[in-house]
C-alpha cells in the first residue's frame, strides 16, 4: 500500500512540475502591454500631467528568442509626427545593452519617402518632459516627417535583437519613463487637438500579460518545489 501510494504521489508531484514547467514555456511567448498615457504637449489641457488608460495609444512587446518585437499603436486619430520638442524622434526608449540593434522597422497606413531608422546605444537624446534616452525610431530623413507634414503614421513595429522584455522595461530613465512617443493629436483626443508634442510611459506600466519578469520568477519557484517534494518522496 505504501508503494502504491508513493507512486501516485511521485505521479502527482511530476505532473506539477510538467504544469510549471509549461507554464514557463507559455510565459515566454507572452506579450506585455503598455499605456502611454503621460503628457508633455504644450497647450494641452493635460501638459504635466496624465490621463486615463488607454490614453493616447499602447506599446505591445513580445519576446521571441533572443529578441522583442514592438508594436506601437495610436488611436483616436493620433499620428507620429517629428518634433524639436521630442527629440526629433518618433519614439524613445532606452537600450544601451551591447550587440543590440533595431531591425525590421515598418509604419502604418504610410511609410515615409525617405524611409525609417533605428538606433542604440546613442548619447543622450532629451524629449520635453521625457527625461533622456539612448535608443530611438526615427524618419531617415527629418523633413519627410517633421511635424504636420508627416505622412499619415498610426502603427510603428519594430524588432529590438539581443535584449529581453525585462531589460527594456524594468527601470525608466532619468525621469522614470520607459517609452516616449512624439504625436499629432487627432481629432478625437479632446486633450490636445491638433496639438503635437511627447506623451510617455512611466515604469511600471503593464496593462496586459502577467508580467515576464514576475511570472517566470513564479514559474522558477513552481519548478523548484516540485522537485524538492519529490526528492524527500524517494
Amino acid at each position: 500500500m505504501k508503494t502504491v501510494t508513493r507512486l501516485a504521489l511521485l505521479t502527482t508531484v511530476g505532473l506539477g512540475a510538467n504544469a510549471a514547467v509549461g507554464l514557463c514555456a507559455n510565459t515566454a511567448a507572452q506579450a506585455d502591454t503598455f499605456n502611454l498615457v503621460s503628457c508633455h504637449i504644450t497647450g494641452s489641457t493635460c501638459d504635466g500631467g496624465s490621463i486615463p488608460a488607454p490614453g493616447f495609444g499602447s506599446v505591445t512587446l513580445t519576446q521571441v528568442g533572443a529578441n522583442v518585437n514592438f508594436t506601437v499603436s495610436l488611436i483616436n486619430g493620433n499620428r507620429f509626427v517629428e518634433t524639436g520638442s521630442g527629440g526629433k524622434e518618433l519614439f524613445l526608449f532606452d537600450d544601451a545593452i551591447a550587440g543590440s540593434t533595431i531591425t525590421s522597422i515598418t509604419t502604418s497606413p504610410n511609410t515615409p519617402a525617405g524611409g525609417l531608422s533605428g538606433f542604440t546605444n546613442l548619447a543622450p537624446v532629451m524629449a520635453d518632459g521625457t527625461g533622456s534616452w539612448t535608443a530611438s525610431v526615427e524618419c531617415t530623413n527629418f523633413a519627410d516627417c517633421n511635424g504636420g507634414s508627416s505622412p499619415t503614421m498610426t502603427s510603428l513595429s519594430f524588432t529590438v535583437t539581443n535584449a529581453t522584455i525585462a531589460q527594456l522595461t524594468t527601470v525608466g530613465n532619468d525621469k522614470g519613463n520607459i517609452f516616449a512617443a512624439d504625436i499629432l493629436c487627432g481629432a478625437t483626443q479632446p486633450q490636445c487637438v491638433g496639438l503635437t508634442g511627447p506623451v510617455d510611459t512611466p515604469v511600471p506600466g503593464p496593462i496586459l500579460g502577467a508580467g515576464l519578469p514576475g511570472l517566470v520568477m513564479a514559474c522558477a519557484g513552481l519548478v523548484g518545489l516540485a522537485r524538492r517534494r519529490r526528492q524527500k518522496l524517494v
